[in-house]
């Protein structure tokens, strides 16, 4: 006789009534199984669209913020030709980040001449270094310092500004009565970031330039004359509107994140402070992937409108 050592419940129903209840328990197994086993292979689609939902819903959030920013300074030019709104930011952005653009800037072209002086020196071409340093300054030094001092100095103080109204609910008693925060607040910081901005380079430009002179000239005895020369033979007029152009779009990028960011304060005091950081950061890469962007476009434009190329130090 085949006895089965383990027991009548491992080894095959001696009834029906046995037979019944081991189905029973194969069935309870496998549901329970089942339970554990189902969502992590039918719902995981489930987990990655939640994941990507986290992650693009304020990217969306952030679009309509913008589109309503740009939409309200389209059509409503009025509220930001205001001069009570429009001159506080226009002096906070603008007149309070000269001198640190300006000054940033001319040490910037006095570096530039002073570490690239032994390279062009010894392949005598150091009286052509004035087209070289200042090509660069216009194009892409220039607009890229101003904006990141503005992103730095300006960015952190807005969101910084609107986080404080937003976690005092400042913010959310104009919206009771009746008043847009975006076009009365948002809209004037915008319009002074983009406005603003594309002034601060022409400062940095101009002071970069005169400051590679200065190191040029009165350091290493280069020719007024040259410099000023080869710096019209390279420079052409593209090149400061390519720079300026790239600034625009540097100045609405500050305001619209340095804005969003301090409208989605939250936390207290210490989101303000989150806020403010996030406010720099994010803009400085945007400022770089524009640029960057900008740069390929502009390029590749400037072959399209002058076939001949660019102007070279080599004559």
């Amino acid at each position: 006789m085949n006895e089965n050592p383990h027991g009548a419940a491992f080894g095959p129903p001696r009834d029906s009534f046995s037979r019944n209840a081991h189905d029973a328990l194969i069935r309870r197994t496998l549901h329970e199984m089942s339970l554990r086993t189902v969502p992590m292979i039918l719902f995981f689609p489930v987990y990655i669209g939640e994941w990507l939902v986290r992650m693009l819903a304020p990217v969306g959030a952030f679009t309509r913020f913008s589109l309503s920013v740009v939409g309200w300074t389209i059509a409503s030019p009025g509220t930001w030709l205001n001069r009570r709104r429009i001159a506080p930011p226009i002096f906070t952005v603008g007149v309070a980040s000269i001198p640190v653009v300006a000054t940033t800037g001319m040490f910037i072209g006095m570096i530039l001449a002073l570490e690239g002086f032994a390279q062009f020196n010894a392949i005598g071409m150091a009286d052509r270094m004035g087209g070289i340093i200042n090509s660069s300054v216009v194009k892409q030094i220039g607009p890229v310092l101003a904006a990141v001092m503005v992103a730095g100095r300006v960015g952190g103080a807005l969101a910084a500004e609107l986080g404080t109204m937003r976690v005092t609910e400042q913010l959310d008693a104009m919206q009771a009565m009746s008043v847009d925060p975006i076009r009365n607040l948002v809209v004037p910081r915008f319009v002074a970031c983009v406005v603003m901005t594309p002034i601060l380079t022409m400062y940095s430009n101009a002071l970069g330039v005169w400051g590679a002179w200065a190191i040029l000239t009165g350091l290493f005895d280069v020719n007024t004359a040259d410099y000023w020369y080869y710096t019209g033979l390279v420079v052409h007029w593209w090149d400061p509107f390519a720079g300026l152009l790239k600034s625009v779009f540097f100045g609405a990028a500050i305001g619209l994140i340095s804005c969003w960011r301090g409208f989605t304060c939250a936390g207290g005091a210490s989101g303000v402070g989150r806020a403010a950081t996030s406010a720099f950061v994010t803009s400085f890469l945007a400022i770089i992937v524009i640029n960057l962007v900008l740069a390929s476009f502009l390029n590749d434009l400037y072959y399209v409108l002058f076939p001949t190329g660019i102007r070279s130090v080599l004559g």
